[in-house]
């Protein structure tokens, strides 16, 4: 098995190697951020986009880093070339640092690691997936924190509702899934997504440039989750999944050979931007 390289303690080393203090507030109290960008024959996508999602994160969660922008991707950009994938991801963690008491911010350790991840599809997929809606608002919700406690907690409950992921609202109005966001198309073709209390995704953000220069209606702002239910088209998005059509919702079904239009459209449109960042 070759060696997988990752960058901790300010070090290249392999992967097995790696790790934090178990007195690290990532350990002790889950205290830290992340961000997560694709690489496609060895070139990371969006870069500039995740790096400022991840110091927006860092300084709002009062973690200094200590590498420039410039050091970080001179650091992503070696290990590309001595992990050699030709499809991966890059996950960029930024641990709360070593704190004897416990509870005390200190120097954050920057962990970089990049993993082999299989070739995204170019096909789009119309096989829709199943949301269960929950109540809950996450802590700092614009920031890409390392808390999933509610979405792994929720697992089991969602597996029992027969569903593939959860759908987050608070006070009547969705927000975000654990892991993507999340977009509608009313009846009379316009596209809405959430503007408050969620994660802003760089797949979101590609969604709404695309939009804007397709000429399509848009708009973000608050949904109440009855109204997304009376939508023509739900899915999501994200770094990952990219584009994925939501076929329920609880109890509400939608007519899936109706989610061929718009979300089809936008998904062609993201292949073609990811392949223009190659």
């Amino acid at each position: 098995m070759n060696t997988i390289y990752c960058y901790v303690n300010h070090q290249i080393k392999p992967l097995e190697n790696a790790g934090v203090p178990v007195s690290d507030l990532l350990v002790q109290r889950g205290y830290g951020i992340f961000d997560f960008l694709r690489v496609a024959h060895g070139q990371p996508l969006f870069m500039e986009d995740h790096l400022d999602r991840f110091f927006n994160s860092a300084s709002i969660m009062r973690l200094p880093i200590i590498e420039s922008r410039e050091e970080i991707k001179k650091i992503v950009a070696t290990l590309i070339e001595k992990n050699k994938f030709e499809f991966s991801g890059i996950r960029l963690l930024m641990a709360g640092g070593d704190a004897p008491d416990g509870y005390t911010i200190s120097q954050p350790h920057l962990i970089i690691i990049e993993q082999a991840l299989a070739p995204p599809s170019l096909q789009f997929s119309e096989k829709g997936i199943h949301l269960a809606s929950y109540p809950y608002q996450r802590q700092l919700s614009e920031v890409k924190t390392t808390d999933y406690l509610m979405a792994i907690w929720l697992q089991p409950w969602m597996k029992n509702k027969g569903a593939n992921d959860i759908l987050y609202y608070q006070e009547a109005s969705v927000s975000e899934c654990p892991r993507s966001n999340i977009f509608m198309v009313s009846p009379q073709n316009k596209l809405l997504t959430p503007e408050n209390h969620m994660l802003k995704g760089i797949t979101r953000k590609n969604i709404l440039q695309i939009a804007a220069n397709l000429g399509l209606e848009y708009e973000c702002r608050n949904i109440p989750l009855e109204e997304l239910k009376l939508a023509k088209e739900v899915f999501i998005s994200s770094s990952t999944k990219r584009i994925l059509p939501v076929g329920q919702i609880d109890d509400q079904v939608f007519e899936l050979s109706n989610l061929k239009s718009i979300s089809y459209t936008i998904f062609n449109q993201l292949c073609l931007l990811e392949t223009g960042q190659c």
